[in-house]
């Protein structure tokens, strides 16, 4: 699943600030592309895309520069408009969005602290940011919006 992506991408640029990551993902840009790209993903191509893309792709990042799709650059360019209307989620930090995304798909505190080496009272506490910033109120709000926004399956 695309969450454990948004993981290794945290875990990677800890350990190695400078390396390119290119995203290969097999749901469509609009779900993930912007918040992957926004947390340190040098590219982001979806699984449908031609093989030569993925080529140039690691071409243009081995260069130490950024891939960036006209697709992706769209979504970039939307956001850019729409900062004060951006959707709920989008407006979570990188770990609120990663406890976000463990929360909906069930996982508990203890789970999610061992999983992302955080305490269990600091994974609450982004619980509790979340909540606040997406104007929800339980776990189970948490997993119907991300079931119908697609971030989940």
């Amino acid at each position: 699943a695309e969450y454990m992506g948004i993981d290794a991408l945290a875990m990677i640029r800890a350990k190695a600030p400078d390396v390119g990551i290119l995203i290969l993902s097999g749901y469509p840009e609009e779900h993930y592309a912007v918040n992957l790209i926004r947390q340190g993903a040098s590219g982001y191509l979806n699984k449908e895309c031609d093989p030569m893309e993925i080529v140039n792709a690691i071409r243009v990042i081995s260069l130490g520069k950024r891939y960036i799709t006209p697709a992706v650059a769209e979504l970039l360019a939307q956001q850019l408009n729409r900062k004060n209307d951006a959707t709920p989620h989008e407006q979570l930090s990188e770990r609120e969005f990663q406890v976000f995304l463990k929360l909906a798909k069930g996982e508990t505190a203890g789970d999610i602290a061992k999983a992302l080496s955080l305490s269990v009272k600091t994974v609450s506490t982004y619980r509790t940011r979340v909540m606040e910033k997406m104007s929800l109120a339980s776990n189970s709000d948490l997993t119907y919006y991300a079931l119908k926004n697609k971030l989940i399956d």
